[in-house]
């Protein structure tokens, strides 16, 4: 074969395969919105309609079973942190400020995923005690809340009224406002 015979087909099949390329990017890029329409705060099902918010079983500091349905009938804010996560970390003091706050009847559920590796009961535990936080510490160590949440990324935040529906979450760092505009929505 000669030489400008391969070079032309090198070319054709390089152009194939950059022609290809678009369309595949084209095809995969409609289905996300673009970043500047994303927003942290998502509602837990994607739509605006309340769903259900999924029963756990964790545990307390005394190793007792404690499930969300322990709580139907009152407003929870619903935290998944680890003492290891920098931004759980910055949002703890505006929680606990929050659920001190006289007259609150919200329920805080703050869970720790605790994996016995990266995050203990043990050090969850003194991690709270050092910084003298007065809100009541869950443990999941089997998973259970985390997976029936889709947990992905902490620090997540959901808020669920007193019937048991997850009004709205935000999955990241939630300010002080933001989280008084999440326990208002569940009120």
């Amino acid at each position: 074969m000669k030489q400008s015979t391969k070079l032309f087909l090198g070319i054709a099949a390089f152009a194939l395969l950059l022609v290809g390329a678009v369309v595949a990017y084209n095809a995969l890029s409609g289905q996300a919105p673009p970043e500047s329409e994303q927003t942290e705060q998502q509602t837990f099902t994607g739509s605006t309609a309340a769903q259900s918010a999924p029963d756990f079983t964790v545990t307390d500091e005394e190793g007792n079973e404690v499930m969300l349905s322990d709580f139907l009938g009152r407003p929870v804010v619903l935290n998944f942190w680890a003492s290891w996560c920098p931004p759980c970390r910055q949002e703890m003091p505006d929680f606990d400020r929050v659920h001190r706050a006289p007259g609150n009847e919200v329920v805080f559920i703050m869970v720790n995923l605790t994996d016995g590796a990266r995050e203990t009961t043990a050090t969850a535990s003194q991690f709270v005690r050092d910084q003298g936080y007065g809100f009541p510490v869950y443990y999941d160590t089997m998973g259970q809340a985390a997976n029936a949440y889709g947990i992905r990324s902490i620090p997540a935040t959901f808020f669920i009224d007193g019937t048991g529906k997850v009004v709205s979450n935000h999955v990241g760092m939630l300010s002080e406002q933001g989280l008084l505009e999440g326990i208002a929505g569940i009120r």
